[in-house]
């Protein structure tokens, strides 16, 4: 992004005094500025947003391609499904150790994954939880996560951490996060100069015949362009999807901890007094027709209720499917107590996850998303480019280049 800095020292004052393009001398200066600025502090970790983000919009199929699991059984596409309660009840009896602390049931393939642990307590260490996963229509166990202490990161979680956070927890996502607002207003900042840079210029024009340094300033803004809408999508929904973590722990401080009041300190009912999961979904579905049950934690969890299944359920859309409301169950009867939407805060923060990865159209636009994800990378190298070569070169070759615009 850094190319716009060129305007900086070049024949721009040469073509009036006063205004040019509607803007002054000194306020394209304040601008070039902004964008230089907010350009080369971003560049470098943009540059390893854009390269990890690229497996991520295509982690599903990179995911199936790296598992070993067995595949699926080869069934109607109407086989009815597993009962849930058989499904825990197998992967206690795999593990009696353990205690089931939260299962998944996926939409997208016949699986459902129960996650385990030795006890809540032990729970809170990442380490000490390992998962159970089977064929939702058979009831075979597919696959188990490696022993507590042998499970390493796969490619995809490595590619996921550095997108999000550097390895560095919640303070590496807000520093990234501040980093995806720099490069929204290196966006805006460079749409503000697109004019005042190129008025004698046809739009588009790539002058083949000046130098590199110049080629590539007119493809860098030349693509900086044509990418500016997917790029402030993008920019903009990467500073939310960053404050999630802030965001999730303002909504249990506020609304949660309101309507877990009545329950806090109660004692959790054992595994013995617990309703039949069936029954606890099967009312929620009720109490919210046209959602789409996807996963339930068990009470006792740091994260739910000492005495209710937490059922998280989506709406049965394009647009709604990403769209939460958790719903508490009674533990000991399945009987719902509360419907808790979400706040609207969290309801943007989902809306945005699908357009920053482009995983709600399928395989075009996944392929689109990584397209210009490529085209951006380019924009950035060659911003970097144009700032290191602009240094060698000294500010009288900026300005021979600038002259060239007029």
């Amino acid at each position: 992004m850094s190319g716009w800095q060129e305007i900086e020292g070049t024949g721009t004052q040469a073509h009036a005094p006063g205004r040019a393009h509607g803007m002054s001398a000194s306020s394209i200066r304040t601008w070039g500025a902004v964008h230089k600025w907010t350009s080369l502090v971003c560049t470098l970790f943009l540059l390893v947003i854009c390269l990890t983000g690229l497996p991520l919009v295509f982690r599903d199929e990179i995911d199936g391609w790296l598992s070993d699991d067995p595949p699926y059984a080869t069934l109607p596409a109407n086989a009815p499904l597993a009962n849930i309660d058989g499904l825990v009840a197998k992967a206690r009896a795999l593990h009696p150790d353990r205690i089931v602390t939260s299962l998944f049931m996926d939409d997208d393939e016949p699986k459902v994954v129960v996650f385990m642990t030795p006890s809540w307590p032990a729970f809170l260490d990442p380490d000490n939880r390992t998962w159970v996963k089977f064929d939702s229509r058979t009831g075979d166990v597919l696959a188990e996560s490696p022993p507590p202490g042998q499970q390493k990161s796969d490619f995809l979680s490595i590619m996921l951490n550095l997108h999000m956070d550097l390895f560095a927890g919640l303070p590496g996502e807000l520093f990234m996060g501040f980093m995806a607002l720099l490069f929204v207003v290196a966006i805006v900042s460079g749409v503000v100069l697109y004019g005042p840079f190129t008025r004698k210029l046809d739009f588009g024009t790539v002058r083949t015949r000046r130098t590199r340094r110049v080629r590539w300033l007119d493809l860098h803004n030349l693509l900086g362009v044509t990418t500016l809408a997917w790029a402030l999508v993008v920019g903009a929904t990467g500073v939310m999807n960053e404050l999630s973590t802030p965001l999730f722990g303002l909504w249990q401080m506020t609304d949660v901890r309101a309507i877990l009041a009545p329950w806090q300190g109660k004692p959790s009912p054992s595994a013995e007094e617990l309703a039949p999961v069936e029954t606890a979904l099967a009312n929620a579905r009720a109490a919210l027709p046209g959602m789409a049950t996807t996963s339930v934690v068990f009470p006792g969890s740091p994260f739910g209720s000492p005495q209710h299944y937490v059922i998280w359920t989506k709406g049965d859309t394009t647009l709604t499917s990403r769209l939460l409301t958790p719903v508490l169950a009674a533990a000991r009867t399945g009987a719902v107590d509360v419907v808790a939407p979400m706040p609207w805060y969290l309801r943007a923060l989902e809306v945005s996850r699908p357009l920053h990865f482009g995983d709600y159209g399928g395989m075009p636009l996944k392929i689109l998303w990584a397209l210009l994800d490529v085209v951006t990378i380019i924009v950035l190298a060659s911003g970097l480019y144009l700032w290191i070569a602009r240094r060698r070169t000294g500010a009288g070759a900026a300005d021979a280049d600038g002259a060239a615009l007029n």
